[in-house]
């Protein structure tokens, strides 16, 4: 991820920094990231405020071959119930109203302070999504690497790779009974922003006034199944050996309950992945990949799927075994 510093006050000095000339300069966004996961997510409203409750299939009964006079043996399904929670991510971004009132185009220059607050909670959220822990973070919801933590797990692959620099691939296969994310009753998805207006603030003693907006995302993820996330950790993001091997990729994708051909599958990486992909990708003699474009963009494809960036997922997980 990008290295993000949290400042509680926007200063004078940074209004300056952002200032020619009484005109306000564009930021030159250098910690932005590209997390593709937030356009793909499929979301839907939970069925309660703070969390979700749905339930899994665990047995199926199989019937008996009978003989004429032979009596049939009585069987049941069963199932388990499973309770997700939904984390609320929250911001808010004050600017003095003194300091605003020195600004030439007070619009802008609050225009420009929210394009990072969407930014870092958009980072956050992403990471939420695969490395979120309630045992450490009791606020947050267990993300994907969370869940899917041991290669004895059936939707884990290991790339062989050891230490503190390895990275996964993941596959998710997206739907309403698959993976999707959920927000709470009578909410809606996405990053609510809320401009608050000139609000009466403090500095701990004695009031003052500032401009103040608010973000807000409440957002959890929900498995129906296991299957439609597929894990390939332990891939070594340097060197030559373990690193990605299309043959792991391919049996997990046909691991996936409709082995990737649901239409709403994507496989997520980071840059030093995609890097590896593409570079296959360029012999011709490599069946497995494609490229083409959707909207002037390029996209790679692995037998089909296409192959996402993001940017949350980090270089430098710990091996798994």
């Amino acid at each position: 991820m990008s290295s993000i510093t949290v400042y509680k006050q926007f200063t004078l000095a940074e209004l300056a920094k952002q200032m020619n000339n009484g005109e306000v300069l564009e930021i030159a966004e250098v910690l932005a990231e590209q997390n593709e996961i937030l356009q793909d997510a499929v979301w839907i409203e939970a069925n309660q405020i703070a969390s979700h409750v749905g339930t899994k299939r665990k047995t199926l009964p199989t019937g008996t071959w009978r003989r004429a006079n032979q009596g049939v043996a009585v069987e049941s399904s069963t199932t388990a119930q499973v309770t997700e929670p939904i984390g609320r991510l929250e911001a808010l971004a004050d600017i003095d109203e003194a300091i605003l009132d020195l600004a030439k185009n007070k619009q802008q220059v609050r225009k420009n302070n929210d394009k990072a607050f969407l930014e870092g909670l958009s980072q956050n959220l992403a990471d939420a999504i695969f490395y979120g822990n309630i045992s450490t973070d009791p606020e947050k919801f267990n993300g994907l690497a969370t869940r899917f933590d041991a290669t004895s797990d059936s939707n884990v692959l290991g790339a062989g790779g050891t230490g503190s620099d390895t990275t996964s691939l993941w596959i998710i296969e997206w739907g309403p009974m698959s993976f999707h994310m959920i927000y709470p009753l009578n909410s809606k998805a996405g990053i609510d922003f809320s401009d608050k207006g000139k609000v009466r603030v403090d500095d701990g003693t004695n009031p003052y006034y500032a401009y103040e907006s608010q973000f807000v995302v409440q957002a959890g993820v929900y498995v129906h199944d296991d299957r439609c996330c597929q894990r390939i950790a332990n891939i070594e993001t340097s060197g030559s050996d373990n690193t990605l091997d299309d043959d792991d990729v391919i049996e997990a994708l046909n691991l996936l309950p409709k082995a990737g051909g649901n239409g709403a599958t994507m496989i997520y990486v980071n840059r030093t992945i995609k890097t590896q992909m593409e570079i296959m990708a360029k012999d011709k003699a490599n069946v497995n990949y494609s490229a083409d474009t959707a909207f002037g963009v390029p996209i790679t494809r692995f037998r089909g799927i296409p192959v996402r960036l993001c940017e949350a997922l980090v270089n430098t997980e710990t091996a798994i075994t």
